[in-house]
């Protein structure tokens, strides 16, 4: 999610057309460059289990009227716990996007990898839609939670990349339907992880949990045992593929491909026991759930998160 009260059409448009970088990998191939590429710690935190949600997208999506994000997620789960969280770090990821550190106070606050938070601004009355780009693994260690946003004129993002600072205060509730949260009794799945510009967001923090996953099981002997992950990811140009600053280790460079996302790369992917993540605009989500329909990928089997 990337401030749904923001539209973003003109992008939305072209996001398909230029830069795309494709990371296939195992978690073992992972982890050995986890250090360098993801900012990462061994831990786990196990949430209480909740079904996948699962979205269709009939035809094209259009709306003469541009929803804030408080009515588009209106019937999405919400936390009852609203916490005060302080600025502790701001840098500039690309051109147009800022990555906040935020440390959270309230210690009852949680979140799943995927979803999202309602943020809160003192003396902006537009409340701001953002997905949570760290790993839960993150908030339980040190308390942080992180947000890359891109610049919009929309009140909440403009804010952030006009006027915020450090030890600027906001107010955080996490929301959202959207979520990889396995629990360590489960059957091992496949990922394949497909991002449009921002939407990397809740996909970046699904990748770092399942580092964590592994790194848990790995240490304890116990836990969720994943299996392999693919990445895609698809940018309007290079400058706007966020994430990209660390640098890849050797073991993963060979994995790391530039090209379009095509019918032929997804298919290889398909097996019985793959989940499918789709996060970006709405036209990407539509051509990307058609391609998959086309190649015989379940409808139970994908589950997306919109950005506008």
């Amino acid at each position: 999610m990337q401030d749904r009260g923001a539209g973003g059409s003109e992008d939305c448009q072209v996001i398909m057309a230029h830069a795309t970088i494709y990371v296939g990998f195992t978690v073992p191939q992972l982890l050995r460059g986890a250090s360098r590429i993801f900012p990462t710690h061994s831990a786990l935190v196990v949430m209480r289990h909740s079904d996948f949600c699962y979205c269709t997208v009939n035809g094209t999506i259009k709306s003469k009227r541009k929803m804030d994000h408080l009515e588009r997620t209106a019937n999405n789960f919400r936390q009852e716990v609203i916490s005060q969280a302080k600025v502790c770090g701001i840098t500039n990821e690309s051109e147009t996007v800022k990555r906040l550190c935020l440390a959270i106070a309230n210690k009852d606050f949680t979140f799943k990898a995927g979803q999202w938070v309602d943020f809160f601004i003192p003396r902006v009355s537009v409340v701001g839609g953002f997905s949570i780009c760290s790993s839960p693994g993150l908030l339980e260690r040190e308390g942080i939670l992180e947000l890359a946003v891109k610049h919009t004129l929309h009140p909440p993002a403009n804010w952030i990349h006009t006027e915020c600072t450090l030890d600027s205060e906001v107010a955080l509730r996490v929301g959202g339907d959207f979520f990889f949260d396995p629990q360590p009794g489960d059957s091992p799945v496949k990922l394949v992880l497909i991002a449009g510009g921002v939407g990397i967001n809740p996909l970046f923090s699904i990748l770092l949990h399942i580092v964590d996953l592994h790194e848990y099981q790995e240490g304890k002997g116990n836990g969720y045992k994943m299996g392999t992950v693919k990445l895609y990811y698809s940018a309007k140009n290079t400058s706007e593929l966020l994430f990209k600053s660390s640098q890849i280790c050797k073991e993963l460079k060979p994995h790391v491909t530039e090209g379009r996302i095509s019918e032929k790369d997804l298919e290889k992917h398909v097996s019985k026991d793959t989940l499918w993540y789709i996060c970006g605009p709405p036209p990407m989500i539509e051509s990307i759930s058609k391609l998959l329909s086309n190649i015989g990928v379940p409808r139970n089997c994908v589950f997306f998160e919109k950005w506008w």
